[in-house]
């Protein structure tokens, strides 16, 4: 596939498919977006959000969500906020997400079934990392965003006057729902 990717590449410079692009690293509407890494999402969310090339600084994940905060997603925010102009941010989750239920216990079996060893998630563990904290998914969707949310809007790097909200798109139809926090 990464073959077949890289000759499309070609083609596509060569055809300078990229003009219609060509824009700079500023949004053009000051805004982040977070949202989940989902494949439905990847051009309905912008579609259903009237996003073009160059409006928000996109942020995915799965699950949308920031897990703790100075996990990456926070970090992109920071930057986005301080070295990129963003001043409002939206946390976008969808339904029907896989990171709802998600667990350790799954992958644990999955991990090993691929030739992870016990060993390796021990070591693991033994820098402190918690795999079961880590690799966790949420339960309820609305509580998710509520919490992501919270966690950006006490965060003690991001300004006060940076507005945060939270909604879910149905991933099937793009309609977006506001959650309240």
């Amino acid at each position: 596939m990464i073959d077949q990717i890289i000759q499309f590449n070609k083609q596509f410079v060569e055809s300078k498919g990229y003009e219609k692009f060509i824009t700079d690293k500023y949004p053009n509407k000051k805004l982040a977006v977070l949202s989940c890494m989902d494949t439905r999402l990847t051009e309905l969310l912008p579609a259903a959000l009237g996003l073009r090339n160059g409006d928000a600084k996109m942020i995915k994940n799965a699950g949308g969500l920031v897990i703790s905060p100075f996990d990456s997603a926070m970090r992109s925010l920071i930057v986005a906020i301080y070295e990129l102009g963003v001043e409002e941010i939206m946390v976008v989750a969808h339904s029907n997400c896989g990171a709802c239920h998600m667990s350790f216990d799954h992958f644990h079996h999955e991990m090993i079934g691929r030739g992870v060893t016990e060993e390796t998630l021990n070591t693991i563990r033994k820098c402190g990392i918690d795999l079961n904290t880590w690799l966790e998914g949420f339960k309820d969707t609305p509580e998710s965003v509520r919490k992501t949310v919270e966690t950006i809007k006490t965060h003690p790097l991001v300004p006060r006057d940076i507005v945060v909200r939270g909604f879910i798109i149905d991933s099937e139809t793009g309609k977006l729902d506001e959650i309240t926090c």
